[in-house]
């Protein structure tokens, strides 16, 4: 089970009803923050989130809107006894940018491991000592898998796809087959190769057929560039920019390097995916909702953001 929050749907500048862009994915109490606009720790505070459980924070670029608020937030946590390491993951510079920006705080009382344009997946484990980062290995078993896709923004951004993967199902009538002691039937579901009594025990002998799991997109900054249909193909959720709601808009939308609600809903109509998640609007954009027909004449499971929206998914 996950349980997303957006916290900001805004986008260039805030405006009273909406804070800079900022979403709060929560997994068995640990958390990811994607991008950390201005107003990202008042909406945590608002929301009644929590702040301190935050592992890992997914950059999309180095933009103001998306990043102001993270040497504040970085501090409060701080100041909050938050002593666990915290990954950060974004494109190159993202390290001498972060390194900037907390210059103003003398001290941090953890570490940041800064992850910069990861060319390979990524693979998460929820431990004892919250999310742990490493490269994905899809022999073993992980909990989430964070993949990237490089977008077409007016500077370096990064897409995000966050798979959280399902443990096959186990197979009594093969672990009896080959006599497999139950004791270590776990561990052979988690994909480890087993010796006992001097034996070699591998996953197939306890391992049925594969389980989908969940996947979650989050596009933003962009054009409707061909690549990203498959990245985010079969999304339970995408989340994805709308920074125009009239079609209207569209020069605007090229020149500034965005999409309109109708080019977000096509990506949404192409990539197959369940429901689409609007977010990243224009300050002048001051009522997205009535300009929501646009995306649902062509892709009818659209949801226009808002800052608090809430939404929990559950595998299948």
């Amino acid at each position: 089970m996950l349980h997303i929050t957006l916290l900001g749907s805004g986008g260039g500048m805030p405006i009273p009803t909406r804070f800079l862009s900022s979403l709060l994915i929560n997994y068995q109490g640990r958390k990811i923050l994607i991008d950390c606009g201005e107003g990202t720790q008042v909406a945590m505070r608002k929301m009644n989130t929590g702040f301190k459980s935050i592992d890992i924070i997914c950059l999309t670029h180095l933009h103001g809107d998306h990043i102001f608020g993270l040497p504040g937030l970085l501090t409060t946590m701080g100041n909050s006894e938050r002593r666990e390491p915290i990954t950060i993951i974004g494109t190159e510079g993202t390290s001498e940018v972060v390194k900037g920006l907390m210059r103003s705080t003398p001290y941090l009382p953890f570490d940041l491991a800064i992850i910069e344009n990861p060319n390979k997946a990524l693979a998460i484990m929820n431990s004892a000592g919250g999310l742990q980062v490493k490269e994905y290995d899809k022999s073993q078993s992980h909990e989430i898998i964070i993949s990237t896709i490089e977008l077409e923004h007016s500077s370096p951004c990064l897409g995000y796809a966050f798979h959280i993967a399902r443990k096959p199902k186990f197979c009594m009538e093969k672990a009896a087959l080959y006599k497999v002691p139950k004791e270590i039937w776990r561990r052979l579901q988690n994909k480890e190769t087993v010796i006992h009594d001097d034996k070699i025990y591998e996953p197939d002998m306890v391992l049925g057929e594969e389980r989908s799991g969940i996947k979650i997109s989050f596009i933003t900054d962009t054009r409707p560039i061909e690549t990203i249909p498959a990245f985010i193909m079969g999304s339970d959720l995408l989340i994805c920019e709308g920074t125009y709601g009239d079609n209207e808009d569209i020069e605007k939308a090229k020149k500034n390097k965005h999409m309109t609600f109708k080019e977000a809903a096509e990506l949404a109509k192409v990539g197959n995916v369940k429901e689409v998640l609007l977010t990243h609007f224009s300050s002048a954009l001051d009522k997205p909702e009535i300009y929501k027909y646009n995306a649902e004449e062509i892709f009818n499971k659209t949801i226009i953001g808002y800052d608090g929206f809430t939404k929990t998914l559950s595998f299948k």
